[in-house]
């Protein structure tokens, strides 16, 4: 048995001094205040935890590990090894690959080739198209997190845009639809129009007047327009704008049928940050104003939004090259998330045990995650240890994500991942990854 001592819990909203037990893969014990000395008699090894923060794993509802077929910039190994690097323990992968995971068959394959090279718990979407539906019917929604809806080109263009197509999704299918928001019309209008007035090599300050605020508010709409008729379970995606908001629920996440997701990306940066960044902080849906990124902060803390993710999505550096109607839109980002998060906690934005509520307990409780998400006896044992005051500089060589780059190259964090545990394995420590082969397991969900 491993105990983690006299750490800084932070857990269902509080933090407080305690301990905590590990049995297997499981949380045997957690212990508030003094370490029992009959835990200490009970472990195998003891870590010292005096000034770490201990929190749950994070939850990460939405990454694209590029596998299959575009391995040449991520892979499940790789990105897996990135998130616990992060304090990411859970993903849930898109389908935007190659093949695209479409069919029974293909998310099948990627369940397998997880389960021989992941590092972290797993789950995937099953993507929409305009003629797939009795695939969605037929998936396993118990394993399978989700639904994956295209309402807006991007990365691999599975836009759904037939209405009896997502008519029947909208009624038929009893899961949660994710959904990409952004309206193609809108956006082909504002291309053709900056196009024709600037020509078409426009730099990247461009991309968020071409998918701009109108675009997501108006297919944001429209899908919550679909599932209050059908009284569906949407998740609107990578929330960017104050507009969308208006179109949430203000109550409890376990009252709510349409709930919502913001990335660190849109928490972090605004458009002034274009002229620094460039095309590394080119995002579809775009990052847009500061007034946009601080209704977003005040939807956070106010839980009018429900949880916050890293639509992690790596590029080769050439692929981000060109103007911006050229350059690739994504980037890696679940390395160094919940450092940004924390950052911006020590700059007084949020509270650290808001982000664990965004990040491990109302991802758990929105996707009815079983055992996982909470510091709780019997849990399985995802659990990290975050050290508040040292320092943490990105540099190529700490970069774990295949593409090898990181908007936050250079940057300094004033906090710092010591140690992440999977299922009780200490697979992250200090910089160094732990293998262990069979370790990470398939996410499941309560239907």
């Amino acid at each position: 048995m491993i105990l983690i001592k006299d750490a800084t819990i932070i857990n269902n909203g509080e933090s407080q001094k305690g301990s905590l037990l590990i049995n297997g893969e499981r949380i045997e014990r957690v212990a508030y205040g003094d370490c029992p000395q009959e835990l200490t008699e009970l472990a195998n090894e003891v870590i010292d935890a005096k000034g770490l923060w201990l929190i749950p794993g994070a939850i990460d509802d939405q990454v694209h590990f590029r596998e299959p077929g575009l391995t040449h910039k991520a892979d499940i190994a790789s990105e897996s090894r990135a998130a616990v690097a992060g304090g990411i323990t859970s993903f849930m992968d898109m389908p935007n690959t190659n093949p695209q995971t479409t069919t029974i068959e293909n998310i099948n394959w990627k369940f397998d080739r997880a389960a021989e090279t992941s590092l972290a718990n797993y789950s995937f979407y099953i993507g929409a198209t305009n003629n797939n539906i009795d695939e969605l019917l037929k998936a396993d929604f118990s394993r399978i997190c989700g639904v994956k809806l295209f309402l807006g080109s991007s990365t691999g263009n599975m836009l759904v845009n037939e209405n009896s197509t997502l008519n029947r999704i909208f009624s038929e299918v009893d899961a949660i639809i994710a959904i990409h928001s952004e309206a193609e019309e809108v956006i082909k209008r504002n291309r053709e129009f900056y196009v024709g007035k600037y020509g078409e090599d426009l730099p990247v300050k461009f991309h968020p007047l071409i998918r701009d605020a109108e675009a997501c508010y108006a297919s944001t709409a429209k899908a919550v327009e679909l599932a209050t008729r059908h009284n569906a379970r949407l998740h609107v995606l990578h929330i960017s704008t104050a507009k969308e908001l208006t179109l949430l629920e203000d109550k409890p996440l376990t009252e709510k049928r349409i709930t919502s997701e913001v990335c660190t990306h849109h928490l972090y940066f605004d458009d002034r940050d274009y002229e620094r960044y460039g095309n590394l902080i080119k995002w579809n849906p775009s990052i847009k104003s500061q007034a946009d990124k601080d209704a977003l902060r005040d939807g956070f803390n106010r839980n009018l939004i429900d949880i916050v993710a890293t639509d992690h999505a790596p590029h080769l550096p050439s692929e981000k090259e060109g103007n911006c109607l050229k350059a690739a839109s994504g980037g890696p980002l679940i390395q160094f998330t919940l450092l940004a998060l924390f950052e911006m906690a020590k700059a007084g934005i949020f509270k650290v045990e808001t982000i664990v509520e965004k990040s491990a307990h109302a991802p758990a409780i929105l996707y009815g995650i079983k055992e996982r998400g909470y510091i709780k006896e019997g849990y399985f044992a995802d659990l990290v240890l975050v050290n508040p005051n040292r320092p943490y500089t990105v540099d190529s060589s700490n970069i774990l994500s295949k593409c090898g780059w990181s908007p936050f190259m250079g940057h300094t964090f004033p906090c710092s991942i010591e140690k992440t545990f999977v299922n009780g394995a200490l697979v992250y420590d200090n910089g160094t990854i732990i293998e262990k082969q069979g370790n990470a397991k398939e996410l499941v969900f309560s239907c």
